[in-house]
């Protein structure tokens, strides 16, 4: 079949793109970013095409699916619709792909993709797996019976999908333009773990806890309420140890090189999972011991004493984790973190949230909210200056003003966002290059 992709360079899309390759389709996209994205490095390499014009010609019976991020109004789907082409939702299409696998769904407020990405590193070096991960990572074989999918609750997507397993990480107020309180975000969480056979959720979080699950569910976590138990745990620079207990019983002693509490919890749900499928404890613990964490989590690049740390983080709790992470693994440096916020929405509705996470830093350096789905004059005073006033010694910051990062001194900078803030990053990697030679 023929697929084209809107909004392919988009980090759902793209893997979309990807797996529909894999499984023999012929795929192509449009996209009105035309620089390089991180996202796109699968879509390379599978030589899939990507168009940045709207004259070329799309054959009749191509099946279209398109991002979110699109209005209705946009050129591109303005003009598949005027060809009268079959168009399929995003997830719809992904729902049709996760009923003709085992599906593992991995869900949550945060760590879907580090989790998704554990999963799928063992059980593809174990039983074969397919996997779609949020970072623009995707692949598929129809041998493989499992399917990780990195589930996300935005626009209720996750309800279209069909999991045998049901992960569910966390849950906390997020995406706000779509779901009016927390709890209707438990209710929608609870909605998308009844269509699961198998449960696995973290029971050290309160919200989670409160989910109104139909079958029997595994918990997991640090406190001794839940079926799977990390102890004696020790963080160190090179990683996370632990012994893990299920059941009461001790199970086997694990290493991941990956720093901080809430990594240690997504490596808890790899262990319960790949433990349900049968895969022996030793070959997940060396395959932990090799994992290499997704694209834009905690990816850390080094230029003399200057750390410069990238993560996806884009929710208040995502920003606090990271300030702490890198605060315990570089105790000796100044943590300085750099904030693009996405979306209006967001932003009102988490504002104090964010300014108390960003006052972990010892200096806190903020963009202007981007959004690509909102519009500013439907959030009238909603901006990042609010939280600039409110956090100490905080400052404006754009990509043309970026040189003033270059002040630092043996210090952990922190660039943190879900959208475009590695051009700001790799404009301040250059200058740090060219400084250093």
């Amino acid at each position: 079949m023929k697929y084209y992709c809107i909004g392919i360079k988009g980090s759902g899309m793209a893997t979309l793109a990807e797996i529909l390759y894999d499984l023999g389709n012929d795929v192509s996209g449009y996209d009105d970013y035309k620089e390089y994205k991180f996202t796109q490095e699968g879509i390379d390499k599978r030589g899939i095409k990507i168009y940045y014009d709207n004259e070329h010609e799309i054959d009749k019976d191509t099946i279209v699916t398109y991002s979110r991020a699109f209005s209705e109004e946009h050129p591109e789907i303005k003009r598949v619709k005027k060809l009268g082409l079959k168009i399929i939702a995003y997830n719809e299409l992904l729902g049709k792909l996760s009923s003709e696998f085992k599906t593992i769904g991995v869900s949550g407020t945060h760590g879907k993709t580090t989790t998704s990405t554990m999963i799928s590193h063992v059980l593809n070096n174990t039983k074969g797996c397919n996997y779609f991960i949020g970072d623009g990572s995707g692949f598929a074989d129809r041998k493989n019976k499992l399917f990780t999918l990195e589930s996300c609750e935005f626009n209720r997507h996750f309800l279209s999908y069909h999991p045998y397993y049901a992960i569910v990480t966390n849950i906390e107020l997020e995406h706000t333009e779509c779901y009016k309180d927390i709890n209707e975000i438990i209710e929608t969480f609870s909605s998308f773990a009844n269509k699961a056979s198998v449960v696995v959720a973290c029971g050290d979080d309160s919200n989670v806890r409160r989910m109104k699950v139909n079958n029997k569910v595994t918990y997991y976590g640090f406190n001794d309420d839940n079926d799977v138990v990390a102890k004696n745990i020790k963080l160190s620079k090179d990683g996370s140890s632990f012994d893990v207990y299920i059941d009461g019983n001790f199970y086997n002693h694990f290493d991941i090189p990956l720093f901080g509490d809430h990594m240690i919890l997504d490596a808890l749900a790899c262990i319960t999972i790949c433990n349900m499928e049968g895969v022996k404890k030793e070959d997940v613990a060396s395959l932990l011991l090799t994992f290499k964490n997704a694209k834009r989590r905690f990816k850390e690049t080094t230029f003399g004493d200057v750390v410069v740390i990238d993560d996806y983080a884009h929710h208040p709790t995502e920003i606090r984790v990271t300030i702490e992470s890198a605060r315990k693994k570089y105790s000796d440096k100044k943590i300085v973190a750099v904030f693009l916020p996405n979306t209006y929405s967001r932003t009102k509705a988490l504002m104090k949230d964010f300014i108390s996470a960003l006052k972990e830093a010892d200096k806190a350096y903020v963009m202007d909210i981007h959004c690509d789905r909102e519009r500013q004059e439907d959030y009238e005073g909603v901006s990042s200056d609010e939280i600039i006033n409110n956090v100490p010694n905080a400052e404006k910051i754009s990509i043309d003003s970026v040189q003033k990062l270059l002040e630092y001194k043996n210090a952990a900078i922190c660039f943190m966002s879900c959208t475009n803030i590695y051009e700001i990053e790799d404009k301040f990697k250059e200058l740090l290059e060219n400084k250093n030679n």
